[in-house]
C-alpha cells in the first residue's frame, strides 16, 4: 500500500492530500529514510512523522485498504 494512503486509512493524518504534502515537504520518514508518498508500506516498517516541533513514531502492524474508525488504531503501534 502507498504511504499516503496508509497514513489516511490509519488516521495518522486526516486527509490523503495532506499526507501527500507532508511527504513532499520531507516530514515523513520510513525506516530512517525520507520517503515519498508512493513508497510501498508493509508490516514491520517504522514511520516517523514530524508535526511542527513534535514528532510521532509508529510501527506498522498490519496493512488494510479500509478499516472502521475504531479499528484504525490496530494498524500501528506507537513507539
Amino acid at each position: 500500500m502507498r504511504l499516503d494512503k496508509f497514513l489516511k486509512v490509519s488516521r495518522l493524518i486526516k486527509r490523503r492530500t495532506v499526507a501527500n504534502e507532508a511527504c513532499d515537504a520531507g516530514r515523513v520518514m520510513v525506516n530512517g529514510k525520507t520517503a515519498k508518498a508512493s513508497v510501498s508500506i508493509k508490516a514491520g516498517d517504522i514511520i516517523e512523522i514530524a508535526f511542527g516541533n513534535k514528532s510521532v513514531k509508529v510501527r506498522v502492524e498490519q496493512v488494510q485498504d479500509t478499516v472502521k474508525k475504531d479499528e484504525a488504531k490496530e494498524l500501528f503501534t506507537y513507539l
